[in-house]
């Protein structure tokens, strides 16, 4: 046997995980996860098999396939984008470069929305700024008695929405248009909403996933209150009695939007944390008529 033979790398799932698992180190905080994912995508299988078939050697077609992907990964292309999909909430939604990804801290925004929705309640809610649909389809799926309307400003996105909603046979009805404007005056128990809150010089949206997002989706003007403001400000006339506003929001931003909805007459204004221990959601009741 040649040399080169000898010295030939070997191709079994177990090194190209590893020699992948190198490649990503630096530049992801994930690096042996996303390698299992990108390889279990391009064998067209799921996680498990890799680790019973650690031996196995993947097909060219497969090993090329990984390659590729592990290129766009170290480029900087999340996940997420390059498997075209995320999950949320127990939920397999398609996402694209359209869409802001899902993110486990949303689903603190989901889980108090549901607290405030009895499984029996005929509720409205509507979910502005849905993106990929994400928020909008978890309240459905898990409480099918409730009527979900969703708008978003950008067509793409809602059309990524739509899909999802389709694939998961879930009954929402979706909306093409800015925050409130294709609502028409109608009301809503809650208004419910993950919209852009960092602000526009933001060093951090020059790193990680967040380099990929759409900007649309991200940045809440100059200081990353625009959307929060022009939310709270309209959510009045479009909330019934004893309605509520759910508002997302950056770590550091809970007491200004508290202090926000305080001053325009909004009760019950309080917020809640995530798992890390940070504000995140902050909820209020619509102002006394």
């Amino acid at each position: 046997m040649s040399t080169a033979a000898l010295a030939r790398p070997a191709n079994t799932v177990h090194d190209l995980l590893a020699g992948a698992e190198r490649r990503l180190a630096g530049h992801t905080p994930s690096p042996r996860l996303d390698a299992e994912l990108l390889l279990a995508e391009s064998m067209g299988c799921n996680r498990t098999r890799l680790f019973v078939d650690r031996e196995a050697m993947p097909a060219a077609t497969a090993q090329s396939r990984f390659a590729t992907l592990l290129d766009a990964r170290m480029g900087g292309t999340p996940v997420a984008y390059l498997l075209g999909r995320r999950e949320f909430w127990s939920l397999t939604l398609a996402v694209t470069p359209d869409t802001l990804i899902p993110r486990p801290e949303t689903e603190v925004l989901v889980q108090t929305a549901l607290d405030l929705i009895a499984p029996s309640m005929p509720a409205t809610v509507v979910d502005l700024g849905t993106g990929s649909g994400a928020i909008a389809l978890a309240l459905a799926s898990a409480r099918p008695n409730t009527r979900v309307v969703a708008t978003d400003a950008s067509a793409a996105a809602l059309a990524v929405a739509v899909g999802n909603a389709r694939a998961l046979n879930l009954d929402v009805e979706f909306l093409c248009g800015d925050w409130y404007e294709p609502l028409d005056g109608r009301c809503f128990d809650l208004i419910v909403s993950n919209p852009p809150y960092v602000a526009a010089g933001d060093v951090h949206l020059n790193e990680g996933d967040l380099r990929h997002e759409p900007p649309l989706a991200l940045i809440g003007g100059d200081d990353g209150f625009a959307a929060l403001d022009a939310i709270a400000d309209g959510a009045a006339d479009h909330l019934l009695t004893d309605g509520w506003l759910l508002l997302e929001h950056g770590a550091a931003q809970g007491l200004p939007v508290r202090n926000r909805l305080g001053l325009n007459g909004y009760r019950e204004v309080r917020t809640i944390r995530d798992l890390a221990g940070l504000e995140r959601v902050t909820l209020a009741r619509r102002p006394v008529a």
